[in-house]
């Protein structure tokens, strides 16, 4: 029933289901995923991060995890200068921003989240997690 209100208070609104509400560009639950998996991926998007889609080439981004803070400058194309870390980087490197996950395998791609493992590839390195902090 509150979704039917929303409906016809915002046009954009569509129902799916009962009791659920799709709004464009939001998250919509997916039957064919676990409760858990649909969680994450909500939570994800309310405590915000970065879509590399949306970021043009040039811009710094400061990504702070339990231990340190890292500068990446988005080359494009899913790239970064990364610099931040005495071993990895402690110059800025090219990497590929491979994307964020929850501490498991599912990567949420080209996405750097708030409260979740930055992914990244490193030349030197291969495969790189790093869990960035909520603040």
């Amino acid at each position: 029933m509150h979704c039917k209100k929303a409906m016809m208070q915002h046009s954009e609104q569509a129902v799916l289901d009962e009791g659920q509400c799709w709004t464009p560009g939001g998250f919509a639950p997916s039957p064919w995923l676990d409760d858990s998996v649909n969680r994450s991926i909500a939570q994800s998007e309310i405590e915000g991060g970065v879509h590399l889609r949306n970021v043009l080439p040039g811009t710094v981004l400061e990504v702070r995890t339990r231990n340190r803070a890292y500068t990446l400058r988005y080359e494009g194309d899913n790239q970064a200068l990364i610099s931040g870390h005495p071993v990895f980087c402690p110059e800025p490197v090219l990497v590929n921003i491979h994307g964020s996950t929850w501490g498991g395998s599912m990567l949420k791609e080209h996405f750097v989240g708030r409260g979740m493992h930055l992914e990244f590839g490193h030349p030197s390195f291969e495969l790189i997690t790093r869990r960035s902090s909520k603040t």
